[in-house]
């Protein structure tokens, strides 16, 4: 069935059901720079390799997904135009747009579209192992149509959805017959997007210029986008102050100063345009040490973590507790009532002694290393919550803290770690980036996957069941049941429920103004005089 307006390959109507066509009711003026603030530094910057805000921020404003999210969530074309699904989801054929180019001048055609999918998305990208398992090929019967082909049913609404964040597409020319995760391009993107990239300067920042042959005449507004890597986060605030950073997406600066930016009229602070990625905060277990083998330990941790005190207390009303991995803001897939670990300290030190872990001399149980991701002020404090919390119970921990590619690395490539701490992000199905956090099988070194040494073959056919599922009302049944069991396992405790937090310039204009506006292509944002 078609999905979608049924315009869409006019072009007026493609422009209307594109994000940049949110406009304010000002006259838009061209030109001029916007200066983002980046808190850490990825060193990758390709969306077909690496699923993560921190990709997405920099590299989408070059690169481009098959199909974005308009005002309301609903996706609608980019590179794709068109869609149509089988009745058994076995197969899906996207018509793509016509008289797009690199930016190296090559014609963009259903070619890319087919070795990114099979060479990137299946084999790489963290997320898209999972998601594309049962990808078996993509046709290509003529340059401007892709024909997905499955050996089990996709839901359309599934695969439309997680296109929007694991659908960027990158040029076969630049990439055949490389080693895809070591070409220079990942770092020096080749798009299709409205902005080109210019330089990348390792720890100080990132530009790119406007796409004066963007297929969307007309856009971007903007003639530049520096984004600037400032780790010292009061050095960050004092340049957002001083009119050096427009822009400061994904939580970046210290609470506390956004609770005070909030009140100045130079800004805007707020979790507008984060909708359709609701982040959790972790706790992620090593299930390959002896005292996390034991799910009695695992729940005793939980139950030591006064949850509702550190929002209360640490996250100025920007959090709540978590109740699973399917947050309360899906209402498609959420299910109330599930397992939940209360606080409960001598609930905790009894699990712990059922374990055989009893207290030793100096009343010590076992010691752990704490790894907390570098992304935001609320990890680190999270961290150093746990760490407060589990040395009453008699495990006291050491706080290890790396970059960002080292976390990367010691967390997912090289299990170097007891515990760890970051962020879930959840984008609008479960299927998308959720379920592979407990879905055995994603290659080593895939960031954000299961590569906690835990493993259940149960959970493993529940998620493939549910994402193959066609029937909304029975795909919900599956999450269900998905969520019952690893909330009784919990090798990953989704722990606190929230949304991230953008802080701008209150000269900037048509911003947050989609679901995932921060990852999205920018190109209708515009500065004020």
């Amino acid at each position: 069935m078609q999905i979608g307006r049924r315009d869409l390959l006019a072009g007026a109507a493609v422009a209307a059901a594109l994000p940049g066509a949110l406009r304010a009711q000002e006259q838009p003026r061209r030109g001029g720079t916007v200066t983002v603030h980046m808190g850490s530094e990825q060193r990758i910057l390709n969306g077909s390799l690496r699923a993560s805000t921190g990709v997405y921020v920099v590299a989408a404003k070059m690169q481009e997904p098959l199909v974005e999210l308009d005002g309301e969530g609903r996706p609608v074309p980019m590179l794709a135009v068109a869609w149509q699904s089988a009745p058994d989801g076995l197969t899906h054929t996207f018509r793509l747009r016509q008289g797009v180019r690199w930016h190296d001048g090559k014609p963009f055609t259903s070619a890319d579209v087919q070795y990114t999918a099979m060479e990137m998305w299946k084999k790489h990208l963290n997320y898209g192992t999972a998601l594309q398992l049962y990808l078996q090929a993509v046709d290509t019967p003529d340059p401007h149509t892709a024909v997905f082909r499955y050996s089990r049913p996709m839901p359309q609404d599934l695969l439309l959805r997680a296109m929007v964040d694991l659908g960027y597409i990158s040029p076969k020319h630049v990439f055949e017959g490389t080693n895809v995760l070591e070409n220079p391009a990942n770092t020096a993107p080749v798009g299709t997007g409205p902005f080109r990239f210019v330089q990348y300067e390792r720890g100080q920042f990132i530009i790119a210029d406007r796409n004066p042959d963007y297929w969307n005449a007309g856009y971007p507004y903007l003639d530049r986008i520096v984004w600037r890597f400032i780790t010292d986060k009061a050095a960050a605030t004092a340049a957002m102050e001083a009119g050096q950073v427009q822009l400061s997406p994904y939580s970046s600066l210290p609470l506390a100063d956004m609770d005070r930016l909030r009140k100045d009229p130079r800004f805007i602070v707020s979790t507008r345009g984060n909708e359709g990625n609701a982040v959790t905060n972790t706790v992620e277990f090593n299930c390959r040490r002896d005292f996390f083998k034991d799910v009695r330990v695992r729940r005793a941790i939980c139950h030591a973590l006064d949850v509702d005190f550190f929002c209360e207390n640490f996250l100025y009303g920007f959090g709540k507790r978590g109740t699973g991995p399917i947050p309360s803001s899906s209402p498609d897939f959420y299910t109330p009532g599930m397992p939940q670990y209360e606080f409960d300290r001598r609930k905790a030190e009894r699990l712990l002694d059922e374990a055989g872990f009893r207290r030793g001399a100096g009343g010590v149980r076992f010691r752990v290393r704490l790894l907390p991701a570098p992304w935001g002020e609320d990890i680190a404090l999270w961290a150093t919550f746990i760490q407060q919390s589990l040395q009453p119970i008699g495990i006291p921990v050491e706080i290890v803290r790396r970059d960002a590619a080292g976390f990367l690395t010691a967390v997912y490539r090289d299990h170097d770690f007891d515990l760890a701490t970051g962020w879930h992000q959840y984008r609008n199905d479960p299927a998308v980036s959720t379920t592979v956090w407990y879905r055995s099988g994603s290659p080593p070194g895939s960031p954000w996957t299961n590569q906690f040494g835990w493993q259940s073959d149960e959970v493993d056919r529940l998620i493939d069941d549910a994402a193959s599922e066609l029937d909304p009302a029975r795909r919900k049944a599956k999450y269900a049941e998905f969520t019952r069991k690893v909330l009784e396992e919990v090798p990953v405790w989704m722990a606190i429920e929230r949304q991230f937090i953008s802080v701008t310039s209150a000269r900037l204009r048509n911003h947050h103004n989609t679901p995932r506006w921060p990852s999205s292509h920018w190109s209708d944002l515009w500065i004020a005089s």
